[in-house]
């Protein structure tokens, strides 16, 4: 190969390896935070931690009786895997996309059941499964 040739590629590698430090540096330093939510399931649990979350009875009354936290909700729904084969994301658009959220609290699995609507999501079961 051309010795001219590897040295531009040298100069255009070198000065694109300065650029994306300076570029991670200036981003690091204005505290934004860099979040990968291309994939379905990180999309789908993004959308839902953003929206204003209501609780179901049986989840505000194990609420109540300190059987779980919220952030042990919220640890869930950042964590956790959506199981679309058995959720109902496809609904007309008046009714609430159903959501199941497999994930771990206290080392068990469990299901959480999300009612996604427009502006709030239900917490509606939660479940220990084997």
């Amino acid at each position: 190969m051309n010795s001219s040739l590897l040295r531009r590629f040298g100069f255009y590698f070198g000065g694109l390896a300065i650029g994306l430090i300076l570029f991670a540096f200036f981003v690091k330093g204005r505290g934004v935070k860099c979040e990968f939510a291309y994939l379905p399931n990180a999309r789908t649990l993004k959308n839902i931690r953003i929206k204003e979350r209501r609780f179901s009875p049986e989840i505000r009354q194990l609420i109540d009786n300190n059987e779980i936290d919220s952030t042990e909700i919220s640890n869930i729904l950042r964590d956790g895997d959506v199981d679309f084969s058995r959720s109902k994301a496809k609904v007309d658009a008046d009714t609430c996309k159903v959501y199941i959220i497999e994930g771990t609290l206290r080392n068990k699995n469990i299901e959480l059941t999300v009612h996604n609507c427009d502006s709030t999501a239900l917490m509606k079961t939660i479940k220990i499964v084997d």
